[in-house]
């Protein structure tokens, strides 16, 4: 097998050399601001993942989920994430305050497009925007406000190949051991107790 230290390493020349240049309609329809279609996307969606990096370049992906809609468009440029109770580690909060530069990828159940976000952003804890994300009777403490540089709905080549929507799919979820078991190996815990913390966690969504 091949060392990870000798594999060789392509420029972008070389890739755009092998995969060539976007169309011209491609490149056309990334737009820099929040049309009625995007929009409409976010407010049917109730997932996305979302991309930060801190001050030396090392990045993250965190999920994000509530209630379709649960992210607010504030404006034709700005965008409002609310933070949900997690796990307290705030790799995303961190990295937002070393490198506010940030990448948003929303979906849909069932629509193979999804719709890209890029941008900066900033916390805030501004009441008016939390009331505005109150859920449950309750509002969140903390959210991540997103100023728009660009926005274009991406192609649904991925989740047609991924089969992601398929109900089929699911079934590969049965392979594989609960995140209890899991979490139990890796520190050596009893795996019961670690089920029902992670239930009692899955119950206080807000």
């Amino acid at each position: 097998m091949t060392s990870t230290n000798t594999l060789s390493r392509v420029t972008m020349a070389e890739v755009r050399s092998r995969i060539g240049e976007p169309e011209a309609m491609i490149e056309a329809k990334i737009g820099d601001r929040v049309d009625r279609y995007a929009r409409r996307f976010i407010a049917h969606s109730p997932f996305l993942t979302l991309a930060t990096a801190d001050a030396a370049g090392r990045a993250d992906c965190s999920p994000r989920g509530d209630y379709p809609g649960f992210v607010k468009v504030l404006d034709d440029r700005t965008l409002a994430l609310p933070d949900r109770p997690g796990n307290k580690i705030a790799d995303s909060f961190r990295n937002i305050a070393e490198n506010d530069g940030v990448g948003l990828l929303f979906f849909v159940p069932g629509m193979r497009e999804t719709l890209r976000v890029n941008g900066s952003a900033y916390i805030t804890d501004d009441p008016d925007v939390l009331a505005r994300m109150r859920t449950e009777a309750k509002a969140p403490i903390l959210a991540i406000v997103v100023d728009v540089t660009e926005v274009y709905f991406h192609c649904g080549r991925a989740l047609i190949r991924s089969r992601l929507w398929d109900p089929a799919s699911q079934a590969l979820a049965a392979e594989l051991p609960s995140a209890g078991e899991i979490a139990a190996d890796q520190m050596g815990a009893d795996p019961e107790l670690l089920e029902q913390l992670l239930e009692d966690g899955y119950r206080k969504l807000y």
